[in-house]
């Protein structure tokens, strides 16, 4: 009897203990499977937040990069990507991603110094960032490198953003440009005076009515020229100053813009023998826009044909037909013609081909087709010009027919 009470007892034990190894098992696989359903919540949260912040930084519309201590990239969002022709960046040395050194520089002093630095990088259109799709000639950007904080005290991590700043840059340029070249043109035309005025009243030269009229006319034509730099460089100004969106918007007969010109030209065209042709299929078509920039944008342009080509028997056709929703607009000369190294030049501010003028010759502005294409911009048109020379250059409008 007791061997049989020792047997269920010992039966028992063994009963319960693999009860006990069987709960403990359970529960390990509980607890393993609780852990592995831990890991996988906290990497898709880790993969998540990883998006977010690859789509926020992808918003972005300047290029921004993460680069590690060993100034390697790690990350780069879409306009990075874009703005290096989606050439492959990640994992590759900073000097490898980008082209040119100087883009590099400023990224590598912070990360020597461990200092914020923000630099103006000025490139050539061959070594911009951009490569092959660069057509803006010289550009420039902005390069802001600082390093992230790092509460873990791992590798430290620097941020760069690379803002392109041409346009800005284009502008400033162009400002420069005008001033310099403005100070220029106007100084001539007061040393002449001056020096006319001078010889009339030191030299006494006003005892000497024809010898005073001689100078006194010489003078007039270059206070005209004064006159008339100023009055051109006031019509840019309020082209680009915001006052071209007030412009006066209203229908007008073509052909009297195109009369009206002729009319202001009637001695010049007389005095040069110079034929004029008007090629117009419909004589009453009406266009919408201000009437006084496309009285400026002929004349200039009309005007520009006749003194490039001061001889006899010269021929300028002004034209204008409807083409779809648009109107083509064209002022045409079988003159000499624009040399093809000129041609890209030729609206930009007292750009001047230089063939013709005597040093008698009271010479141009030098703005005239630059108040031409900035008038024509202003109604959402375009312009280009093309030359053979001494067969026709041409220059063509295309500017919508309905402006909203």
């Amino acid at each position: 009897m007791t061997t049989e009470i020792s047997i269920v007892a010992t039966l028992s034990a063994l009963a319960a203990l693999a009860i006990l190894a069987y709960r403990h098992r359970g529960s390990r696989k509980q607890s393993e499977a609780e852990v592995n359903a831990w890991k996988l919540r906290l990497e898709q949260d880790l993969k998540q937040a990883r998006e977010e912040r690859n789509r926020l930084l992808d918003a972005l519309g300047d290029a921004f990069l993460l680069v590690d201590s060993d100034a390697n990239v790690r990350f780069a969002n879409d306009a990075a990507r874009s703005l290096f022709g989606n050439r492959e960046l990640v994992n590759r040395p900073v000097r490898e991603a980008f082209l040119d050194p100087r883009l590099a520089d400023a990224l590598l002093r912070c990360l020597a110094t461990g200092e914020p630095v923000q630099s103006r990088v000025v490139l050539p259109q061959q070594t911009s960032p951009r490569g092959d799709l660069e057509t803006r000639g010289v550009n420039a950007w902005i390069i802001d490198a600082a390093q992230l904080t790092n509460p873990n005290g791992g590798m430290t991590t620097t941020r760069v953003i690379i803002r392109d700043v041409t346009a800005e840059h284009q502008i400033e340029q162009v400002r420069k440009d005008f001033v310099a070249n403005a100070s220029h043109e106007l100084r001539t035309p007061l040393a002449i005076i001056n020096g006319y005025l001078e010889n009339l009243l030191d030299d006494d030269m006003i005892a000497e009515p024809e010898m005073a009229r001689r100078f006194l006319t010489i003078m007039r034509k270059h206070a005209d020229r004064i006159s008339r730099i100023v009055e051109d460089m006031l019509v840019i100004s309020r082209l680009e100053s915001g006052e071209a969106n007030a412009l006066k918007i209203e229908p007008f007969r073509f052909r009297s813009c195109i009369k009206d010109i002729l009319e202001r030209l009637e001695s010049v065209i007389r005095n040069q023998q110079a034929e004029m042709v008007v090629t117009m299929p419909d004589p009453d078509l009406m266009m919408q826009g201000d009437r006084f920039y496309w009285t400026q944008v002929l004349f200039n342009l009309v005007e520009n044909a006749l003194k490039q080509n001061p001889y006899t028997g010269l021929r300028v056709e002004v034209g204008c037909h409807q083409v779809g929703d648009n109107l083509q607009i064209w002022v045409a000369d079988n003159g000499v013609g624009i040399p093809s190294a000129d041609l890209p030049h030729i609206f930009r501010r007292f750009f001047r081909v230089e063939k013709h003028h005597s040093q008698q010759e009271i010479k141009g502005t030098g703005l005239g087709l630059s108040i031409v294409k900035r008038a024509i911009e202003a109604h959402g048109g375009t312009i280009g010009v093309t030359s053979v020379p001494g067969s026709e250059t041409k220059f063509l409008i295309t500017v919508p027919k309905d402006l909203r």
